[in-house]
């Protein structure tokens, strides 16, 4: 059973902004998610979902607005900083290290993130996040052997050791098979109901509607809706500019 989400919010944007150029990627973004909530970032492609990501992990940096955790500010932080305060991630591009282990990998969050941990209790700890995701008994292969979904659970498992305040997830479940997205969906519903917060960019429907507290909706850079998965998935708006007309 999930952890229920309690009235206080970890992560708060406020009029963030990312232009590049003329193009505005995001414009004027206000949500909150709330201590134990997963909250689903959706859209259409080029709605400004990733970008918002990428404010929010220090990758960019906002043109306006602001970005709080825990309601102290963190939009002049870089991505180092901010991953030390506790916000991990993964990306729609799974971005390992190749030529090292599943263990070392995975050690990396352990030792350069919101808790920091070295050698021996770094390797426990490590092992301990490799299990969680399923990667028991793979520790010692290097990520170049593995089969697609076990490097995204490589670096879900890496997050994940880092002891984030926010997991921001990005189209984790994208590219996997139908086995393998029912097994995603299950991994993350895990994570769901130890009372992890969560901000997940997700196309897969099911997914939104099984894990997702509550959502916004992206288009054009610009917030269209916000609520639950059945109020979101069923606003006219959303339909045209996500769903399309087809699906009305």
């Amino acid at each position: 059973m999930a952890v229920p989400s309690s009235s206080t919010p970890v992560l708060s944007l406020r009029g963030a902004t990312k232009r590049f150029g003329g193009l505005v990627a995001v414009n004027n973004l206000d949500f909150d998610v709330m201590e134990h909530q997963v909250m689903g970032l959706i859209g259409p492609n080029g709605s400004g979902k990733s970008t918002t990501l990428n404010l929010i992990s220090g990758a960019l940096r906002p043109s306006a607005g602001s970005i709080l955790l825990r309601g102290a500010p963190i939009t002049h932080l870089r991505a180092h900083a901010i991953a030390r305060r506790g916000v991990a991630r993964t990306f729609q591009l799974v971005r390992v290290l190749p030529s090292m282990t599943v263990l070392e990998n995975i050690r990396a969050g352990a030792v350069f993130g919101h808790r920091r941990r070295w050698g021996h209790e770094a390797d426990a700890f490590a092992t301990q996040m490799a299990e969680k995701v399923g990667l028991a008994g793979k520790l010692a292969m290097r990520v170049s052997q593995l089969t697609y979904i076990d490097t995204k659970r490589v670096e879900l498992a890496r997050a994940l050791a880092s002891e984030p305040r926010v997991l921001l997830l990005d189209e984790w479940l994208a590219g996997l098979n139908p086995t393998e997205l029912g097994e995603g969906i299950a991994l993350v519903r895990r994570l769901r109901d130890e009372g992890r917060t969560i901000l997940l960019v997700e196309h897969v429907m099911d997914a939104i509607r099984s894990l997702c507290d509550a959502c916004v909706v992206m288009a054009a850079g610009a917030k269209i809706a916000e609520g639950t998965p059945d109020e979101v998935l069923s606003d006219p708006e959303v339909i045209r500019a996500y769903l399309g007309e087809e699906d009305a």
